[in-house]
């Protein structure tokens, strides 16, 4: 007598994808990896729209005369470029899309500290980026992403106040993010998680998060500022009023030089979790790599004249803000110098997040390095509101931060969404984007130093190679830019299983199942190991539920 055996189908895995898929469960979560996942669609779009404008911008620029846009719309597409980019792009992209999927995993917590405010951080972002989108479409803005008056406090544009308006909101949703971290990461470390077994993405996003809590009030009160000049017509700025348009200068640096490093240092903290892992080598000098990040955000605070030269700033401020600017490049060089010690005689894998990790060490130096040209006085005055500025902020923003996002993207793609990406076309791609954007920004670094100047949509004709060579440039970028959308979306249905663990690495990300369960972690963790001790795998416990099935991707 035989008995049949009835199979019994394996239940789903509950990850924080199938917890909920109803619209209404994504966007009421507090579950701050589905914050992430908001965050990175939200940032996707707004990235899309710069590009967008970006391209314009190079077609315009295609031949010397100005036959494809007028001025005044030129003004707007530049401005427009570059609010979009810095403040809904570029400043949210890294923390608040993998700060907030990956911070409390790193740490071994279940949550942020303030799971509320994280969703309302969403939300505050989201409503200042529609009255700033409000105020592109409907008219645009045509004073640079800087709004110096009197630009900004001529009554002739009437969208001023509302893209401020957006750009203040939103500096609400910076505040709430790097308070939440800096509690996070206070409070919620896993047993035996000292300061100095913390991954360097989160010292670098500790040191974001102080320059978030403690700059982005003095932009906002700047904006508010001109805002009150054009409404009431209180002399601030305007000089037509008594104003000062300096002393808007002084205040919009001393949150905006900063923010450049809320760009970059979450970037160095991405590079090094990637370098670590490629190279199968703990960072070399890890504490000193960390307090760099704290040396970067301290004293970032402290060469915002480095922007006034040719101002009326005293001659001596100047050359006190020069000696600062060749300061705050130590941390910087310590942290490339570190990097490269750490690669020497590592065992070097190239995989995509490598590819863009050295991408970014390579382009981050010669854009650090042009910094340094631009904080000597004698030099700055030459190339000052030049194309030479554009190059070197785009080699440290683009060159840097976007390749860093890129490679995070890449590096923790399969932890996110529990498939892995074609790798080839990764590997692909990354050496598209690097060759597009060298070849479209290295020659705007000869059209300054000839004298171009920048925001001019009409040149001499003897600049027209090096602009068409970077309008040709921009286009491979834009392939570049391209391709990883088309496979990442690929991968989602497509793309084979992840493991828990696909790189090999160390941190307490890749201790639980790809994708996390809603509390990241079945048990909390007990943190023995090092920061980027590497064990054999089969020392590696899991502490997530295993590696996933098909079905728990779905929900089937």
């Amino acid at each position: 007598m035989s008995t049949a055996v009835i199979p019994v189908e394996a239940k789903p895995r509950t990850t924080y994808l199938n917890a909920g898929q109803t619209l209404k469960s994504w966007l009421l979560t507090l579950d701050h990896k589905r914050i992430g996942i908001l965050y990175l669609i939200s940032v996707t779009f707004f990235f899309l729209v710069g590009g967008i404008y970006a391209t314009l911008i190079r077609l315009e620029l295609l031949t010397p005369q100005g036959d494809l846009v007028s001025a005044q719309t030129y003004n707007k597409l530049f401005t427009q470029h570059g609010i979009t980019m810095v403040f809904f792009f570029l400043i949210p992209s890294i923390p608040a899309v993998f700060g907030n999927f990956l911070l409390p995993i790193m740490i071994g917590a279940k949550d942020v500290a303030f799971p509320r405010l994280n969703l309302l951080s969403w939300y505050v972002f989201m409503t200042g980026a529609l009255f700033a989108s409000y105020a592109m479409f409907a008219g645009g803005v045509d004073t640079g992403w800087t709004f110096y008056p009197p630009y900004s406090t001529n009554y002739a544009n009437t969208y001023v106040i509302a893209t401020g308006l957006g750009i203040f909101i939103a500096g609400f949703s910076s505040i709430l993010t790097g308070l939440n971290f800096i509690v996070t990461i206070h409070t919620m470390r896993a047993p035996g998680m000292t300061w100095f077994r913390l991954p360097l993405f989160v010292w670098a996003q500790y040191a974001t998060s102080l320059i978030q809590i403690l700059g982005t009030p003095v932009l906002a009160i700047t904006l508010l500022l001109v805002a009150l000049e054009r409404t009431v017509g209180i002399g601030i700025f305007d000089p037509r009023l008594g104003g000062d348009p300096v002393l808007f200068q002084h205040l919009f640096w001393f949150y905006s030089h900063p923010a450049v490093y809320i760009m970059v240092l979450p970037s160095m903290g991405v590079v090094s979790e990637i370098i670590a892992t490629f190279s199968r080598k703990p960072i070399f000098g890890y504490k000193f790599v960390a307090f760099s990040s704290l040396a970067i955000a301290i004293v970032g605070f402290l060469v915002w004249g480095h922007h006034l030269f040719t101002s009326s700033q005293s001659v001596y401020a100047g050359m006190l803000f020069s000696l600062l600017s060749y300061a705050v490049a130590i941390p910087s060089a310590i942290k490339v110098f570190n990097w490269t010690a750490t690669l020497y005689r590592g065992s070097i894998s190239y995989d995509a997040p490598m590819l863009y990790a050295l991408g970014f060490i390579g382009l981050f130096l010669i854009g650090g390095l042009t910094g340094l040209f631009l904080a000597a006085l004698g030099l700055d005055v030459h190339v000052h509101d030049t194309y030479f500025v554009v190059a070197h902020f785009h080699y440290i923003m683009v060159g840097g931060a976007l390749l860093a996002y890129l490679g995070a993207m890449h590096y923790w793609w399969p932890k996110m969404t529990g498939r892995l990406y074609p790798e080839g076309w990764a590997r692909f791609a990354a050496l598209v984007v690097f060759v597009g954007f060298n070849l479209t920004f290295f020659p705007q670094f000869i059209l300054g130093y000839l004298g171009m100047p920048r925001r001019y949509y009409t040149y001499a004709p003897e600049f027209q190679l090096l602009h068409v060579l970077s309008t040709a440039g921009a286009s491979i970028l834009a392939v570049g830019f391209i391709l990883p959308a088309i496979y990442l979306l690929w991968s989602l249905k497509k793309g084979p299983i992840a493991p828990a663990d696909p790189w090999l690495a160390t941190g307490l990300e890749w201790r639980t199942s790809s994708p996390p369960p809603p509390e990241n972690f079945e048990r909390t963790p007990i943190v023995t190991w090092n920061a980027y001790e590497f064990r054999p795998q089969e020392e590696a416990e899991v502490i997530g539920g295993g590696k996933p099935d098909a079905s728990s991707l779905t929900g089937e």
